[in-house]
């Protein structure tokens, strides 16, 4: 069985020398792709899409025409802060308040015309779309090696702003679609769809989605992530 680090390279390799790896190219981050403007169109027809009134989407480049369209139908976006580095860890976008959805839909415009917010005053999220390197038709899923979109995933369930039922999807380029069994753990967000340029995959996934934080294996994040020191300290006040 591969790594996952073997199945990154593998498909960072693979999408460059295809040349399918839009800017500023696939090494070392959720790739840009070729197609990423047609991907999100195949979300936007699942009924979950349709009815959701409050989003949470990562901030990288091949998602931005998923927060641009959300904002266009009026959906409020919520972004987390790279690395989570604030108690206010989430950006939110309104469209209420914002008159530019393509800036908005931005790194940079996101910070400049969004607010930042504490978890505990969102509401609850009616779609999760999350950026990804790999994938398998099965629901397995690689980021780029941080585990900032789990640990997202486990501090929205653990709050109670998503619950098993609520769906995860993400847009891809085919070529990350993997054959090869991608190593799953218990804290791994699991995916619902795949959307690619060419289709809407349902993956019924074959694994259970994480149930909230598992402290034991935080680890060093710990210290390094504000939100996580707030809740922890929560969780030893109630006691076993």
């Amino acid at each position: 069985m591969k790594s996952k680090a073997e199945i990154r390279e593998a498909v960072w390799r693979s999408m460059t020398e295809a040349k399918v790896a839009a800017f500023p190219g696939a090494f070392g981050r959720i790739p840009n792709f070729v197609g990423a403007s047609k991907a999100h169109e195949h979300l936007a027809g699942l009924d979950a899409w349709k009815k959701a009134k409050a989003i949470k989407c990562n901030p990288d480049a091949p998602q931005r025409p998923v927060r641009k369209r959300a904002l266009v139908e009026g959906k409020v976006v919520y972004m987390a802060v790279p690395r989570l580095t604030s108690e206010r860890c989430f950006v939110e976008l309104d469209p209420k308040r914002i008159v530019d959805p393509s800036f908005a839909s931005t790194i940079k415009g996101a910070f400049k015309l969004g607010r930042l917010v504490h978890p505990k005053d969102m509401p609850k999220i009616d779609l999760i779309v999350c950026g990804s390197v790999a994938v398998s038709r099965d629901g397995a899923r690689l980021g780029k090696g941080g585990g900032f979109s789990d640990l997202e995933y486990a501090l929205t369930r653990s709050l109670g702003l998503v619950d098993a039922h609520t769906l995860v999807a993400t847009t891809v380029h085919p070529l990350q679609i993997v054959e090869d069994v991608i190593p799953m753990t218990s804290h791994d967000v699991v995916l619902d769809y795949i959307a690619t340029p060419d289709e809407l995959i349902h993956c019924r996934p074959t694994y259970p989605k994480p149930e909230g934080i598992y402290w034991e294996e935080v680890g060093e994040k710990l210290e390094e992530i504000p939100i996580l020191r707030e809740l922890s300290a929560k969780v030893s006040d109630i006691g076993p």
